[in-house]
């Protein structure tokens, strides 16, 4: 099962389609990244996009997606009901699985300095990154909104950003923080009274004596006779969803007003509906077992079946330029990496092989971090013809423009040639160490370590292939032939122990 990280990055546009397509785009085009939900509403004039991926790659779509809302947003003309400082107003970590709240702590200081250092966007982290107590919330961040940072950010102490310039331009600035789940939820009132809707989130809302793990205001929205309350719900657990509706009706009655419907902004954790499904429906021993979409899952998710590379694949086979032939390469060389494993691990749990015991756990060691470096640079290689493609995208109309637009290709290119040859480097070596595992490993599973032999070889050659294609591209002359000369040499002594290994095993096979 993978490492996943949940991003719910909010966007100050809830009303141009296009641009926030143009956002969305552009996560998507990161490899990994897997976009979930696209949340619209005009009144707010906000966009909350939710996607997973491993750690890496969700920081790399965060940061591609606040550079395009950068490009698009002008926070000078936006008008909205909800609260904001910025064209991406936050970019919030969440650990989902196999990763810790202290490597999303991490992911958003890197991610903050990025956007500040390249974008020139003021940055103030919060939550569980937040580096002072009091911007721990947002609602601290976010005092007197864009129009009032403006003014204040270079002038006051406490509005110092932790990144980039103490300079609010047309983007504004961006939260970027790590924090558990949430859940967004609005409830409608049938009213137009936004005295009521301020009264009733303030008795609803922690900070006014409310619920604890409530955040919420009263909000106009474009529906007649409305308004809304507007929530964050930061522990469904211990402040449960029907908890937070009882009471918003019990203060709606007060006023003789009725609630007319509430809504979830983006995804919601299925525990919290089932929670609620206890209380309002009294079905007090409802296991999350029985809701059939979640048998079904882990049905899939047993065995052998769960865990085939399904994902991978169809997106290899989608007719998109990436991942293609240089991930497929890594990928190979990753298997390969792991079948050596296999080896060194069947040999290492027999007392017959007792005195090459120590030594096949070190290599077991060794061979794991080389498989976890081909399998990131699966995701590199994707990455790197994206940034070829996206070096191409850039405007290139103004003498300037077009030189730095034609820079910016030949770097995407050099890093297109370097990423297949670290795949071949690090193939290489699984090689070599496959020799001494082939050697004296179980003879039971030599046929393991062919197959090794054979998918590293495949592997080589195929990062050759990209090595050559964008090594053809460059105007370095001298670059483009040392990237060819040392893929040549890796390419022969990949040669020489892939036919050595199978040497070996023929031999020790007895034929």
């Amino acid at each position: 099962m993978g490492r996943f990280v949940e991003c719910v990055p909010n966007f100050s546009e809830g009303r141009r389609a296009e641009v926030v397509e143009a956002i969305c785009a552009r996560i998507r085009a990161v490899p990994g990244v897997r976009l979930l939900d696209v949340e619209m509403d005009a009144s707010h004039h906000r966009a909350v996009v939710t996607f997973v991926g491993p750690p890496e790659a969700v920081a790399e779509a965060a940061f591609r997606a606040a550079e395009e809302a950068a490009r698009w947003i002008d926070m000078r003309e936006h008008r909205g009901a909800h609260p904001r400082i910025g064209a991406t107003d936050v970019i919030p970590f969440v650990p989902l699985r196999g990763v810790t709240m202290e490597e999303c702590v991490e992911l958003a200081r890197r991610v903050g300095e990025r956007i500040g250092r390249e974008l020139g966007i003021p940055v103030y982290l919060y939550g569980e990154a937040a580096t002072r107590p009091e911007r721990r919330d947002l609602a601290t961040i976010r005092r007197g909104e864009y129009e009032a940072l403006v003014h204040e950010i270079a002038v006051d102490p406490d509005r110092a950003p932790d990144y980039g310039p103490a300079v609010v331009g047309p983007a504004g600035a961006t939260a970027v923080g790590a924090r558990p789940v949430l859940i967004a939820y609005n409830v409608y009132l049938g009213t137009s009274d936004m005295e009521i809707a301020r009264a009733i989130a303030r008795a609803v809302r922690h900070s006014s004596g409310g619920l604890r793990y409530v955040q919420a205001l009263g909000v106009a929205v474009d529906r007649p006779g409305q308004v809304q309350v507007s929530m964050n719900l930061t522990d469904y657990r211990r402040t449960p969803i029907h908890r937070v509706m009882a009471l918003i009706r019990d203060e709606a009655a007060r006023y003789g007003v009725p609630v007319v419907e509430s809504e979830i902004v983006g995804l919601v954790p299925a525990e919290a509906l089932i929670d609620a499904a206890r209380h309002v429906l009294q079905l007090h021993h409802l296991a999350p077992e029985q809701v059939l979409e979640n048998r079904l899952q882990a049905e899939e998710e047993t065995g052998l079946a769960g865990a085939l590379p399904r994902e991978f694949l169809s997106l290899v086979a989608a007719g998109t330029p990436a991942p293609g032939g240089g991930s497929v390469a890594a990928l190979a060389g990753a298997l390969a990496a792991a079948l050596g494993r296999m080896v060194a691990n069947l040999t290492a749990g027999k007392k017959r092989y007792a005195d090459v015991a120590p030594e096949m756990r070190e290599l077991d060691a060794t061979l794991a971090r080389l498989q976890e470096e081909l399998l990131t640079l699966v995701v590199r290689d994707a990455e790197s013809y994206q940034g070829i493609l996206e070096a191409r995208r850039r405007p290139g109309a103004a003498p300037e423009e077009a030189e730095a637009r034609h820079r910016a290709v030949q770097e995407a290119m050099r890093e297109a040639a370097r990423v297949p040859l670290a795949t071949a480097e690090r193939t290489v070596k699984v090689l070599e160490f496959l020799m001494h595992i082939a050697s004296v490993g179980n003879e039971s599973a030599l046929t393991d370590a062919a197959v090794a032999a054979a998918m590293a070889r495949a592997a080589i050659q195929g990062a050759a292939q990209n090595v050559r294609v964008n090594a053809a591209g460059l105007e370095d002359v001298g670059l483009a032939e040392e990237f060819r000369r040392q893929m040549a040499a890796l390419e022969r002594r990949g040669e020489e122990l892939a036919e050595a290994v199978l040497g070996i095993v023929a031999g020790r096979q007895g034929g």
